[in-house]
């Protein structure tokens, strides 16, 4: 019969609680620290602006001194912790007492010492522990003498005794079989009857109240959001406000609509500046702004607080707007650093559809966020991306001087010291060159009907004013090795599963960009679109790439290939595209090329010779014995022609011989 030991001095229970602790908290703390290594980019633009931005930035997430910002998460790790250092503490002060029967133990005696001398320890150990022969005292009562003596004496004779030897190493105890003994990590008041009804009660507070609560909050929260990560109705907002012919502020207002769920803002202290501010952009944009809040307005025409709020604050930061709020410019931090996450779910409702003109709307509009540059800025206005660079410093420039290249050699002829802060604004600079762009099918040489086909786009980044790569002068033998290399690497490169080639980190851009109104670290990043301009279509669904390596020259391959595969169009034909690659921290920094693409039928098969061509085989082979085994025809042997052929000469030259005596 089974009888059930109840953890009263916590032994077991402890043990539960450290090794779920640690199951948590370490997995979590990785995570954690991961997170945390990540954030520190410091391989980035070195302007002072940007710089200065990184600061501010890393010390509103660190917080003072006096008032330090800890996460939810932090506090979780540092209790979780402290839990787990004092029940460690706990559990090294208890003492378990040994379950395995060892009698050389309670002898204190070594395994290796023969009978005779265990026979005289044993002897010793009577005299010291008879209750006939030891007096009781404080320390050791006459019920402890007896015990201990009894104890000494099985273990004995479970070392001399065959019948108790044989109990001890069958069943562990020199009595034989033991009753099983169960052990529960459970005190015993949880499972007396006086405490019955508060334990019932705790289970179905915890298991019929909270758990159900805890899982139904998950389940109807994650029905709300999309696999994008955005409220399920403002997705559907994007559905009905995109269309194919979309312009830049109809994908503003697209995005505005969100904010009614995504972020609600409602009636505040700081009404009079959203009026004042509102009143100053509708000033500088006009018409402009007055479409975008009807795009924005609900289907009965009114404009809900939050949706007007929000893009209130994104236009103030397109036009650089000062917010002097705190909490309204803290609401504005919020905002703009929910507008990628939108974005992204905006760009796949209108890649889903394969329209073109919003697909680069929205890819152009995150530039326009990063930079704070109005969406109407013409070439010139989008200077005042350079640090320090104003409107009004734009104004003296030759008139064709569009490129930041002209400004920086304006800057210098005047010697102003913001030429520093410009040169290395520049130096980190995303202008993307096309080195080139192709297509290919592994194994052929050309393109077929339906076959998979990649597009192989080769790119490096080239700041203004940097000194272009130029092609090295090459011999012909020289030219057609280099060119076999590059195939070779290129066919290598399609067969693997990478979607980027490989390159060192030290030769690409993987710090962070140059952003300083942007409220957060910025990272470069590109899309590669494949279009038909014609038919105003995506092709190919675009590719995020990033890690772009810079130029330089001399060096033989200072480009990066990416690829992305699709398949093609099931007829044959012509197909001029164009390929996009559009930044999304820049302003105006694209790049373009124009690719066609051939698809013809596959070269036409052999004709298979048919039965007539095919001859008759020899008599005299294995083929013709075997054909006339079957019945078949077969070539008769050319002997056999020959001596007819000889036979016939022979009677020809009798028959003259003849007519010559005749006429004799």
């Amino acid at each position: 019969m089974a009888t059930y030991e109840y953890d009263e001095a916590g032994v077991m229970a402890a043990y539960f609680i450290i090794t779920f602790l640690a199951m948590v908290l370490v997995p979590l703390t990785i995570s954690s620290l991961t997170k945390i290594s990540a954030k520190g980019i410091t391989d980035g633009c070195q302007c002072t602006p940007c710089v200065e931005q990184r600061e501010a930035i890393s010390k509103q997430e660190r917080g003072s001194l006096l008032n330090p910002k800890i996460s939810r998460r932090t506090y979780f790790l540092l209790g979780g912790w402290s839990l787990f250092a004092f029940v460690c503490y706990r559990v090294s002060l208890l003492k378990v007492e040994n379950k395995i029967y060892n009698p050389f133990e309670i002898l204190g005696i070594s395994t290796s010492m023969p009978e005779k001398d265990i026979k005289s320890h044993f002897k010793k150990l009577s005299k010291q522990f008879h209750p006939d022969k030891v007096k009781a005292t404080a320390n050791m009562t006459i019920e402890a003498i007896q015990d201990r003596f009894v104890e000494i004496t099985k273990a004995y004779k479970s070392l001399t005794d065959e019948r108790i030897k044989e109990n001890w190493i069958k069943y562990n105890h020199p009595d034989g079989p033991q009753s099983t003994s169960m052990g529960i990590a459970l005190p015993k008041w949880i499972i007396e009857g006086k405490n019955r009804i508060w334990v019932m009660a705790a289970y179905g507070l915890v298991f019929g109240g909270a758990l159900p609560a805890l899982v139904g909050r998950w389940w109807f929260g994650n029905r709300q959001k999309t696999k994008d990560g955005i409220h399920a109705q403002s997705a559907a907002a994007f559905f009905k406000t995109i269309k194919e012919e979309s312009s830049m502020e109809e994908v503003v207002g697209a995005l505005g609509k969100a904010y009614q769920w995504e972020l609600p803002v409602g009636k505040s202290k700081s009404s009079a500046e959203i009026d004042a501010l509102e009143k100053t952009i509708k000033e500088e944009v006009g018409a402009k702004w007055t479409e975008v809040r009807k795009i924005a307005q609900d289907f009965n025409g009114e404009l809900h607080e939050s949706r007007r709020q929000a893009l209130v604050l994104i236009y103030a930061h397109l036009l650089r707007l000062e917010v002097k709020d705190a909490g309204l410019k803290k609401k504005q931090q919020q905002v703009l650093l929910q507008t990628p996450m939108l974005l992204n779910a905006l760009l796949n409702v209108s890649v889903a559809r394969t329209w073109l003109l919003p697909t680069l709307s929205i890819m152009r509009l995150y530039g326009y966020l990063a930079q704070a540059i109005p969406t109407n800025a013409s070439q010139r206005l989008r200077l005042t991306q350079l640090p320090h660079i104003k409107q009004e410093d734009i104004t003296p420039l030759p008139v064709k001087a569009n490129d930041m290249s002209d400004v920086l050699a304006s800057l210098e002829e005047k010697d102003d010291p913001r030429t520093k802060d410009v040169k290395k604004a520049l130096e980190k600079w995303g202008r993307v060159d096309i080195v080139s762009a192709t297509f290919k099918v592994i194994g052929e040489r050309i393109v077929t009907p339906s076959s998979i086909i990649y597009l192989l786009v080769k790119l490096r980044i080239t700041p203004p004013g940097s000194t272009p790569s130029t092609p090295v002068e090459l011999t012909v033998d020289e030219t057609k090795k280099a060119v076999q290399l590059e195939e070779e690497i290129d066919e290598k490169f399609l067969a693997s599963r990478l979607d980027a080639e490989e390159l060192p980190s030290s030769k690409t851009n993987g710090g962070a960009a140059h952003a300083p109104f942007w409220p957060g670290t910025r990272k470069p990043s590109w899309w590669i679109v494949l279009a038909d301009d014609k038919s105003n279509r995506v092709v190919v669904p675009p590719m995020k790439i990033t890690d772009i390596p810079y130029s330089q020259p001399g060096s033989d391959r200072d480009y990066r290939s990416y690829k992305i595969q699709f398949q093609g169009p099931p007829n044959t034909g012509l197909f001029t595209w164009k390929v996009y690659i559009v930044s999304d921290t820049f302003v105006g920094e694209e790049a373009t090329t124009e690719i066609s693409l051939k698809i013809e039928d596959p070269p036409a098969a052999e004709e298979a010779p048919s039965d007539e061509d095919i001859s008759e085989p020899d008599e005299d082979t294995i083929a013709g014995q075997m054909a006339m085994m079957r019945g078949g025809k077969v070539k008769k042997r050319v002997e056999e022609e020959s001596e007819d052929e000889s036979s016939g000469t022979d009677d020809d030259k009798n028959d003259t011989d003849s007519s010559d005596s005749d006429s004799d």
